[in-house]
């Protein structure tokens, strides 16, 4: 009788512990989202005015027509959508806005004949353009006018850029691929909760640099510092009792699944769903036919000194080293005296904290949502099998080919098919190589 009653106990406070942890997360959340100031526009590309007895949002199409850099006047635009046929004229600037009630798609077309006389639009085909306002509370549309600038790239040129650009997103990738890796290697779990902590970093860091007005540098340390905590309380609440249930990994992974649309959608509920702005400055650096911004250029430096500082503290430190071996074997590892749960504890911290500070490099340079990091999610772990599951060296080189492979495809192939791409690329290399790039061949059975 008093083993039954130890036991219920013991269950009531792991219930507990995760009832806590939930409580915790969501009261953590709602602070920060709560606390901003109670007058603060947000820096989106919708407009919302929140004061101190309700939000007002205004549905608005805006747009400028200029000709050779100044406003062109008088010139009329056609505005149709549910509820709306207006006509409206540009003021002395070239500018013009139009109110609307419904979130919906609108065409607006501009009257030819209003243009002043010898002035045409640039695409002479394009008089037709759609003002999106069913996600967003403002939309603009441009009619640029005069010769056209359109300037032709040469394959070379394209090529270039791509691979720049196929860099820079496998730079990104791989400081969160490390973190699915890690965590694969020392518990063995596929983690579909990982995206989510990429938003997580991604919204935070947008909280504090934007909302807060903290500088960036700090906004970003402290982004690290609660995302590393953030890996730490789900381990705490979540991932150890399983493990101590000797859950199998199999029903990990699809509680890992059931806890990353909770958490996406306790996210979509504090944070909304408008796109964030992380960044309003991008200033414009050019090498050759490459056209860069500053924040892009910092994200891929500081992502590289990030891996080179994990291998490091992989191959250099005890911590580093112990986690190797409890990644290669956890039962060995245990026997030579290293505290298994302890590494794994550790590892959930530093999962977090690369995971965080990806979701910020993401945010900087493609901005955030609260489905930023399920969007990727299927590319890092295509990263980590191809590199080599249980690699963190296996996860970076994944993550640079996948990179690259997404955006060279776009050379050749439509934009919208060039993550396809990159899981075609994953599924020949294994039918070649099923270890991965730098796996080991095991044996199975």
């Amino acid at each position: 009788m008093t083993e039954r009653f130890s036991l219920y106990q013991l269950k009531m406070l792991r219930l507990k512990r995760i009832g806590l942890f939930f409580a915790a997360l969501i009261v953590f959340l709602t602070a920060l989202a709560g606390s901003a100031p109670a007058q603060a526009q947000t820096l989106n590309s919708g407009v919302s005015i929140h004061t101190e007895d309700k939000t007002v949002s205004e549905l608005t199409i805006i747009g400028t027509v200029k000709n050779d850099g100044k406003g062109v006047p008088g010139v009329k635009l056609h505005v149709t959508g549910p509820g709306v046929d207006e006509i409206v004229t540009t003021d002395e600037n070239g500018k013009w806005q139009l109110v609307v009630t419904t979130k919906a798609k609108y065409e607006v077309e501009i009257d030819i004949k209003s243009l002043p006389t010898g002035v045409t639009l640039r695409d002479p085909d394009t008089t037709v353009r759609i003002a999106d306002v069913s996600v967003t509370d403002k939309a603009a549309v441009l009619f640029p006018l005069g010769k056209s600038t359109r300037v032709v790239q040469s394959f070379w040129d394209q090529l270039t850029i791509r691979l720049f650009a196929g860099l820079n997103l496998g730079l990104l990738l791989a400081v969160s691929a490390i973190g699915i890796s890690l965590i694969f290697g020392t518990t063995g779990l596929n983690n579909f909760a990982h995206g989510e902590m990429v938003t997580f970093g991604a919204l935070t860091g947008w909280l504090l640099a934007i909302v807060f007005q903290l500088p960036l540098v700090l906004a970003g340390v402290i982004t690290v510092i609660a995302s590393g905590a953030f890996g730490y309380l789900q381990d705490t609440a979540v991932w150890r009792p399983l493990r101590k249930r000797r859950v199998g990994l199999n029903q990990m992974m699809i509680v890992s699944i059931g806890f990353a649309i909770f958490l996406r959608y306790i996210l979509l509920m504090i944070f909304g769903g408008e796109t964030k702005v992380l960044s309003g400055e991008y200033e414009a650096v050019k090498f050759g036919p490459i056209n860069t911004t500053v924040t892009s250029i910092w994200s891929m430096l500081l992502a590289t000194i990030t891996l080179a500082a994990v291998a490091l503290f992989l191959t250099r430190t005890r911590i580093g080293k112990a986690t190797r071996a409890v990644s290669d074997n956890s039962a060995l590892a245990a026997a030579s005296g290293i505290d298994v749960e302890l590494i794994i504890r550790i590892v959930w911290v530093v999962a977090g904290a690369l995971t965080g500070l990806s979701g910020l490099f993401y945010g900087l340079q493609f901005q955030a949502t609260f489905q930023t990091g399920s969007q990727i999610l299927l590319l890092l772990f295509a990263a980590v099998t191809l590199g080599g599951l249980g690699t963190a060296l296996g996860a970076t080189v994944g993550a640079l080919i996948i990179g690259f492979v997404v955006e060279l495809s776009s050379l050749v192939l439509p934009v919208d098919l060039k993550y396809a791409a990159a899981l075609v690329i994953l599924i020949l290399v294994l039918l070649v190589r099923p270890q991965g790039v730098l796996g080991k061949k095991q044996r199975i059975g």
